[in-house]
């Protein structure tokens, strides 16, 4: 019998997932973790925030008009981004929310608890260092990895059949 963590023949069929990346967008870490997934042989569509922070932070004001001020400009440019999470998250297969070191991210702690509200399966990355920051969203996760490699790992387990 082979053992089920063997990864299939590379002309075996897998299945193909849509993910949503959650995390924050000021580094490459969505970049590193499509290689990985891409040096696993894993085809996957790719789901998220705008990654592009200039137009983040200004889709508010390129769809409305100019806002009477900074609050306003930030509270719609927050509403089209979270009309864009919600629609994509609606055509996710599966959420990794990926919690950095260098940023205060609680648009990833929102983006998870959104998917785990849903019912979309969670792989939650987080460094040791955060075990009890994050200890209820740990909680609620389907999986909780430390890296991007462990996290990659998890979805060729799941996609190969």
């Amino acid at each position: 019998m082979q053992d089920p963590t063997d990864a299939a023949p590379l002309d075996a069929p897998s299945l193909e997932l849509s993910i949503y990346l959650a995390g924050e967008i000021h580094s490459d870490w969505r970049d590193r973790f499509r290689d990985l997934l891409a040096g696993r042989g894993i085809e996957a569509t790719f789901l998220g925030p705008q990654e592009d922070h200039g137009l983040s932070d200004d889709i508010g004001e390129k769809i409305l008009g100019t806002q009477p001020g900074p609050r306003y400009r930030d509270l719609e440019g927050a509403r089209v981004n979270t009309l864009r999470t919600r629609v994509h998250l609606r055509y996710a297969d599966l959420v990794v929310a990926c919690f950095t070191d260098r940023y205060r991210q609680w648009n990833t702690a929102a983006d998870a608890g959104q998917a785990v509200a849903a019912g979309i399966p969670l792989v939650l990355v987080r460094a040791e260092e955060h075990v009890h920051a994050l200890k209820e969203l740990d909680a609620l996760a389907d999986l909780t990895v430390e890296t991007l490699e462990q996290a990659a790992d998890a979805v060729a387990y799941i996609t190969r059949r």
